[in-house]
């Protein structure tokens, strides 16, 4: 077993504590940038960062970089939601490093959902703000980051939200 322990610290944003969503940073008491490699293979991760190591994915509206010695969570719900996480990362980890040997290595981030395609496929590129975002920029921004989807706009047609659903799960974007 690679890793096995952390210290975890939960926080709100300094920049905004009047944000709703918490943080969290892990420190690992096991060291695992040996197997980041096997793990951005393993999950397909959305960015990778070679040195120094570390692979980011996009779950659920969160963003997680797992880093040599620590884990970052970010728009979480409770400290219940980083528990579960942060013991799902740990199975995960442990997995592809005892199935190293079966795994090819990968350095490579995944692809990415373009922007100007995203918001060519919203119907008011002016900005309704029915979505709550200042503008449908913003909207699209935050759906090719995986932070909304297309639910999160009240003004696509059955057709154009089946068509944003489609190209966005073209990149395992969850929402």
């Amino acid at each position: 077993m690679l890793l096995q322990s952390w210290q975890k610290r939960i926080f709100r944003p300094e920049c905004n504590p009047g944000f709703e969503s918490l943080h969290c940073i892990a420190e690992l008491e096991q060291a695992v940038g040996d197997a980041l490699p096997f793990l951005n293979a393993h999950l397909g991760g959305f960015s990778y960062q070679q040195d120094p190591p570390a692979v980011t994915f996009r779950v659920h509206g969160k963003l997680i970089t797992v880093h040599n010695d620590r884990i970052a969570i970010n728009a979480l719900a409770d400290e219940a939601e980083a528990d579960k996480i942060l013991a799902w990362l740990q199975g995960e980890i442990n997995q592809v490093w005892e199935q190293r040997g079966e795994i090819e290595p990968s350095t490579v981030a995944a692809p990415q959902p373009q922007l100007l395609k995203v918001l060519r496929l919203l119907p008011n590129k002016a900005g309704c703000v029915r979505c709550g975002q200042a503008t449908c920029l913003v909207f699209a921004t935050l759906a090719v980051q995986g932070v909304l989807g297309p639910d999160g706009c009240p003004e696509l047609e059955p057709g154009a939200r089946q068509d944003l659903e489609r190209y966005l799960g073209e990149f395992s974007l969850d929402w």
